[in-house]
């Protein structure tokens, strides 16, 4: 059997914005369920995101140290960021990020996997790029007063080594476990990493320029 998601929009009798915030929203809904009753469905709105799994010749993965609010405890995650322009393009996004997070560039990218963050109470969408063939990047680091990447961490960990942290419920990111649990899949497809799609693959969640 395949499975394989689908659109469907059941209707929207109303809906409300309770909250709008510099980047994210918060929409109340009351939708009309299948038996014809109405129930109210709040969720927060979410401009999407992309996160950036670079991979160098030695099998390691680039990976960050972040302190994250909610949930009270620093994570190590992929270099991500928010999709906040309409229409752009998320390999450009995945770039910029790579860059500014790290200061790495890559010759080489391909979507390793796409996902929703937390669809019961999201509409968010990831996107997680591989980049390979990864060097530093030319020209002054990138730095912004104030901003989260000062306080970041960066680490690069032999990949089986992320996969065993994942599997140990030590690291919990999400970006980070689909990214390294995909590419360990991929690696063992034959040929290895065959099955993933190119960098400007469709993207049905959050449709953008080319």
């Amino acid at each position: 059997m395949e499975i394989k998601d689908t659109s469907e929009s059941w209707e929207t009798v109303s809906t409300q914005r309770p909250f709008q915030g510099a980047k994210t929203a918060v929409a109340s809904d009351e939708v009309r369920m299948p038996d014809g009753s109405v129930a109210r469905r709040d969720y927060q709105v979410h401009p999407g995101s992309v996160c950036v799994l670079a991979l160098d010749d030695a099998g390691r993965v680039l990976v960050l140290s972040q302190y994250r609010h909610p949930v009270r405890r620093r994570l190590w995650e992929l270099p991500a960021g928010l999709l906040d322009v309409v229409g752009e393009n998320p390999l450009h996004g995945a770039q910029r990020e790579l860059y500014e997070e790290a200061h790495v560039k890559a010759e080489d990218w391909r979507v390793l996997a796409d996902f929703y963050a937390s669809p019961g109470g999201s509409d968010e969408a990831t996107r997680i790029f591989l980049a390979r063939g990864v060097s530093e990047a030319d020209g002054e680091r990138y730095a912004e007063s104030g901003s989260e990447e000062a306080d970041m961490e960066v680490a690069w960990v032999p990949l089986p080594e992320v996969v065993r942290g994942v599997l140990a419920g030590e690291l919990g990111n999400p970006g980070l476990v689909t990214g390294a649990l995909a590419l360990s899949a991929a690696l063992a497809a034959d040929p290895p990493l065959t099955s993933l799609r190119p960098a400007d693959a469709p993207w049905q969640a959050r449709p953008y320029e080319a």
